[in-house]
């Protein structure tokens, strides 16, 4: 029987032409079945890669993680050479620009891109200026049409920092908890009307990144008041009232692994179901 391996891969993507990254039945454009097509093109085998952050339609990534099993029997070709890194020359000719694959290797054991991951790391960036984004940042910079106060916002941003039940900020999925451990909310100003807002978490549900980044948008340009968001955090289920920032602003960078030895059990530790 073929021995099988595990890969790592380091991926990045212009999220703005993909509706988000999980396949679809459609057949419809997604970053994971690009990558798939890609690489089962060049191993000759069929693949199926577990991702570190299921990110939206619309989202960006430059630091996401992904984890694919192989045979070690498909990296014996003249080209690899038994060698993962040289996958990403070969997939870098395969595919398109606004996906790239830039590192390969082989995973250490009890790796898992998902429940080994301790924290995933999100920026969102977006101005308040009436004309909108610079033409050259259109793509990655969301539009806030009311000008806000750092202060504020960030005060929103820190009573949101903790261990909490984030389901007023999350679109509910059947069997999935919403309690999560929000570790930073850091906001900043990088250019003249044009903010980021750094947040780091163990995992994070689906839209909530960018319900908590519209929550803070909101206290700061005064439509909300200060205890909004502590009031939000008492709800079990999805607050109508919170908008949703646009996509394009958010961008995965960054997610965080223990050491190697640690790695199997984090990832038992995450499958449990969390529990306050």
């Amino acid at each position: 029987m073929d021995e099988t391996m595990r890969l790592r891969l380091d991926i990045a993507y212009d999220g703005t032409d993909f509706h988000g990254w999980a396949r679809q039945k459609s057949g419809i454009r997604t970053v994971q079945q690009t990558i798939e097509e890609a690489l089962s093109l060049v191993l000759r085998s069929s693949v199926s890669l577990t991702v570190a952050g299921r990110t939206d339609a619309g989202v960006h990534a430059s630091g996401q993680t992904a984890h694919v099993d192989i045979p070690r029997s498909s990296l014996d070709q003249r080209s690899i050479e038994g060698d993962p890194g040289r996958l990403v020359r070969r997939l870098a000719k395969l595919l398109p620009e606004d996906v790239r694959v830039f590192n390969v290797e082989e995973a250490p054991e009890g790796f898992d891109a998902r429940f080994s991951a301790l924290a995933r790391t999100y920026v969102y960036r977006v101005t308040t200026h009436p004309a909108g984004a610079l033409p050259t940042r259109a793509r990655d910079t969301a539009v806030w049409p009311k000008p806000i106060n750092l202060e504020t916002t960030q005060a929103c941003a820190d009573a949101l920092v903790g261990l909490n039940n984030f389901a007023a900020f999350c679109r509910p999925k059947e069997h999935a908890t919403t309690i999560r451990d929000v570790h930073s909310f850091e906001w900043s100003q990088v250019e003249d009307t044009v903010y980021e807002a750094r947040i780091v978490a163990d995992a994070f549900c689906w839209n909530m990144v960018r319900a908590l980044t519209a929550t803070c948008l909101t206290v700061g340009e005064g439509r909300r008041g200060s205890d909004w968001p502590k009031e939000l955090l008492l709800r079990d289920e999805r607050a109508p009232e919170v908008p949703l920032a646009p996509a394009r602003g958010l961008t995965l960078v960054g997610v965080e692994y223990p050491a190697d030895s640690e790695l199997a059990a984090r990832a038992e530790a995450t499958r449990a179901r969390r529990e306050m």
